[in-house]
């Protein structure tokens, strides 16, 4: 049951668990979607979270604790002991349980694990954190139905029926060899049509889309959009069939992803929320802001050293914001566009039809922009010699700045680090000062000082 969370209702909550009425709390959440009461949670102060965590049974606060936010989970999880987060990690499926025990400290996941009274459970999720995070055999999930390819249909089902009295979901019927090696899918309707005598492998799919367990996540989401699955199966170097990868999972990897890069785009470089410390959001902003210092500290020393033009032709200096604002502007939204590009496999063709192109387009929104600032001073009155430096300066600044902004996610995507570092404060420093020096040495060939 989905719920509405009011004021009033936290405020209910609040008063239940001060008269300790158990049975009250226990009611209130019986049919409420664990999701919701995840939510519940964190707006409750974490005494009263820990008690309705406490005071529910294992079977709903397993799901609640996948659901909430990973400091106060760890925060709940330190509160708990060895054979309590053993009946909660009982209960989940293991994906999820292996996320838990991957965030205990290395002597407990030892005793949490010898207390999972299912062996099979506690094995599977063993071998899930032998893999990375962020890799396929990381995201992936134990549970599946597996068939036989030898097997009659009057087999498979009985087979089927054993495994799936386990499960919560079926989502697919994988078809594997003696070796568990993956064939195929099968599907309930060549089940259901065909006799009961027959093969698996005379009825089964053999086309199927699989990862590698080493494949990074970001690669596994790619493959799933590109072929719009909801599942994928995870497979070995020898195509073992080892687990899959539901679309749930992958929606959370995309939603990280996406977190990541606006917060490396916006000047942050740890994964950081509004509620951590003081020290630790300090060090999440500090270094670009320390960068942007070094950058406006490199423009003042290139404007240093046009001292005299600035004095013979003070116009120039009203002008220098502009240049340096058009420049970043520029960078960003190149810079965006190849980002999101290689986020998506989108880019293609080769390095030079991608530079020419955005020569082109910068060329464009240049010479338009230049026009609109040479008219500009025109209407003004300024002196037509240094209107001419503005604008030509203002064309040439755009055409740079988009090369840059485009060259230079490219040139880190191809060396292995994450291109959205250049959609933030790197791309609008260095195009900030690129932008100056160009304006002044454009003004100096042109004015002759």
């Amino acid at each position: 049951m989905q719920v509405e969370i009011t004021p009033e209702f936290i405020a209910n909550i609040k008063q239940l668990i001060t008269d300790g009425n158990n049975t009250a709390v226990s009611q209130l959440f019986f049919e409420v979607h664990h999701a919701d009461i995840a939510e519940v949670l964190e707006d409750l102060n974490f005494d009263d979270a820990l008690y309705i965590i406490k005071l529910l049974d294992a079977e709903k606060t397993s799901d609640i604790l996948t659901e909430l936010d990973d400091d106060t989970r760890e925060k709940i999880l330190k509160e708990l002991s060895s054979e309590e987060i053993a009946k909660e990690i009982d209960e989940l499926n293991s994906d999820d349980a292996a996320d838990i025990i991957g965030e205990l400290p290395e002597e407990q996941k030892k005793e949490v694990i010898s207390q999972i009274e299912d062996v099979e459970h506690a094995k599977d999720i063993v071998d899930l954190l032998r893999y990375e995070e962020d890799t396929a055999g990381g995201l992936m999930g134990k549970e599946l139905i597996k068939v036989n390819e030898n097997w009659t249909n009057l087999r498979c089902v009985k087979e089927m029926r054993i495994q799936a009295a386990d499960y919560d979901k079926v989502h697919t019927i994988y078809v594997v060899d003696d070796n568990d090696v993956l064939k195929g899918r099968l599907s309930l309707k060549s089940l259901l049509t065909t006799s009961t005598r027959t093969p698996v492998r005379e009825v089964y799919n053999p086309k199927i889309t699989s990862v590698r367990a080493d494949e990074q996540d970001e690669d596994v989401a790619r493959t799933m959009q590109k072929y719009d699955l909801f599942v994928v199966p995870v497979v070995d170097e020898m195509d073992r069939l080892l687990g899959q990868i539901t679309i749930d999972d992958i929606v959370d990897v995309i939603r990280d992803e996406a977190d990541k890069d606006y917060q490396m785009a916006a000047g942050i470089t740890d994964d950081v929320e509004a509620d951590d410390s003081i020290i630790q959001l300090t060090k999440a902003r500090l270094p670009w802001l320390v960068l942007g210092l070094f950058g406006g500290l490199g423009a003042a020393y290139i404007m240093g050293g046009f001292e005299e033009a600035l004095e013979k032709h003070k116009m120039l200096f009203f002008f220098t914001p502009l240049i340096a604002a058009m420049a970043g502007n520029v960078g960003v939204q190149s810079s965006a566009i190849i980002v999101q590009g290689l986020a998506n496999d989108n880019i293609k063709g080769s390095m030079w039809n991608r530079l020419m192109k955005e020569v082109g387009l910068s060329l464009v929104n240049g010479i338009v922009l230049g026009l609109l600032v040479l008219g500009y001073g025109l209407v003004q009155g300024f002196d037509l010699t240094v209107n001419y430096v503005i604008a030509c300066s203002l064309v040439v600044v755009i055409i740079i700045a988009a090369l840059v902004g485009t060259f230079i996610p490219i040139l880190l995507d191809k060396k292995g680090i994450d291109p959205a570092l250049a959609t933030g404060p790197f791309i609008t420093t260095s195009n900030d000062i690129f932008g100056i020096l160009i304006y002044f040495l454009i003004a100096e060939m042109m004015l002759g000082f």
